[in-house]
């Protein structure tokens, strides 16, 4: 990553006398985050050197920066010829020349590309996962943006940007190559709101990678993204889908046998759908009552704490197979992405759940059922793996048991029942 330079003062010779002879040169910024002019004078007395330090990107091993030496000599002792002795101009110009590629444009001119780019390799060297990211990345952020450089970036093209991103319909499966085809866009707010809020996560993906460029000093303002442009208000506040029990115990039934444990699983521990692919058998501790998901998608391992009922499954679901054997698997094969779907959908139609519920929902369904027996949300938090608590408090504060709830139910007028229809409940609703 890149490192703050401070600058030195090379321009003159008696500048140069001044600084402490070492080994490693003291740099001065031409270029910010991208390129450096160093002098270096390893014995006093003698003549230093220049050097070139160019950032040609994250790498997965090895330096991020390229560093060479300029041919010939600094002007401390003699006069410039510009060959075998360099002036601080001179070598200023030579550094700059340099770093052109063979089409005449400068090798540090940064793109949204390859802020984008050096984004996700950041996150892959730190172990989060980045297949979400990428994808938002090639289908919202790179064909519009992606070849302006980022110093080119102004406020009113981004928000232009965020707001075509927020008025398309949804992707349609496209032939490469072929322009791409999208649903037609429904007018209720539902639909609006659903399509904004996803503007706004790709609004943040391109946030964090422009940030980051300007943390690593690849670029020297931030203004065009910073304030100036705001995600869309009020539009994360999901409709919250989950199952009663009841619900549940007839969907888990509709299941295919196989999804049927899988589906399971999710209900007593609220993981995600990929952090359950990923459970191997040994990710079952019996005597603590708790599942090790070693990776999610904080990047962060926690334990997920079971009731009995859940010891119980994941005891029939492990017992007399090898540790390292997957947990769930899909004939004979761990479950992969998109393999949920259909079956989702089909136990959804089998259950008679109207609306049908995602595998995610499962993982709602956890936690409101959870909030609703008293569970705090702190501890909800801790074991569905938020972050932080804001996450429970957002989607479960309003099912959790409050004062204030247990006032109004206890004070507030009453009218009594009025008939309006003559349709009778199956059940009292909970």
């Amino acid at each position: 990553m890149a490192r703050t330079i401070r600058d030195a003062k090379l321009e003159t010779r008696e500048a140069r006398r001044r600084l402490s002879a070492q080994p490693k040169p003291h740099w001065r910024t031409l270029r910010p985050g991208q390129l450096h002019l160093g002098y270096c004078c390893r014995r006093k007395g003698s003549a230093g050197y220049w050097t070139t330090r160019t950032y040609i990107g994250v790498r997965d091993a090895g330096s991020p920066y390229r560093i060479e030496k300029l041919p010939g000599i600094a002007d401390d002792f003699e006069d410039a010829n510009g060959q075998t002795v360099l002036s601080f101009a001179e070598a200023q110009d030579k550094a700059l020349a340099r770093q052109h590629t063979a089409e005449g444009a400068p090798q540090g001119r940064l793109t949204v590309r390859k802020a984008v780019t050096n984004y996700v390799e950041y996150l892959r060297a730190e172990g989060r996962p980045t297949k979400d990211t990428e994808w938002r990345v090639a289908a919202h952020i790179l064909p519009k943006l992606g070849d302006i450089e980022v110093a080119a970036l102004t406020s009113d093209k981004l928000r232009r940007w965020l707001a075509a991103l927020a008025s398309a319909g949804v992707r349609l499966r496209t032939k490469k190559g072929k322009a791409q085809k999208h649903k037609a866009v429904p007018e209720d707010d539902e639909a609006v709101r659903r399509r904004r809020s996803s503007a706004n996560r790709v609004l943040t993906i391109l946030k964090a990678a422009l940030n980051f460029a300007y943390d690593e000093k690849h670029v020297s303002s931030r203004d065009a993204w910073g304030r100036r442009v705001k995600p869309f208000e009020g539009v994360d506040v999901a409709r919250l889908r989950y199952l009663s029990v009841a619900e549940a115990k007839r969907f888990l039934n509709a299941c295919d046998p196989q999804f049927r444990l899988l589906v399971r699983g999710a209900l007593e521990t609220g993981a995600r759908y990929s952090e359950l692919a990923r459970l191997q058998v040994q990710d079952f501790h019996p005597d603590a009552g708790a599942i090790h998901i070693r990776k999610s998608k904080s990047g962060k391992a926690r334990h997920a704490v079971l009731t009995a009922d859940g010891v119980g499954f994941f005891r029939e679901v492990c017992i007399g197979r090898p540790g390292s054997t997957t947990m769930f698997e899909r004939n004979g094969k761990p479950w992969r992405t998109g393999d949920q779907a259909r079956l989702m959908k089909a136990a959804s139609e089998n259950a008679k759940l109207t609306p049908p519920v995602t595998f995610h929902g499962l993982r709602h369904t956890w936690g409101s059922l959870s909030a609703m027996n008293g569970v705090s949300l702190q501890i909800i938090s801790q074991n569905m793996g938020h972050a932080d608590s804001r996450m429970a408090e957002k989607h479960y504060a309003h099912l959790a048991p409050s004062h204030v709830a247990a006032v109004i139910r206890a004070g507030a007028p009453r009218f009594g029942k009025v008939k309006a229809s003559n349709v009778v409940p199956l059940r009292e609703p909970t």
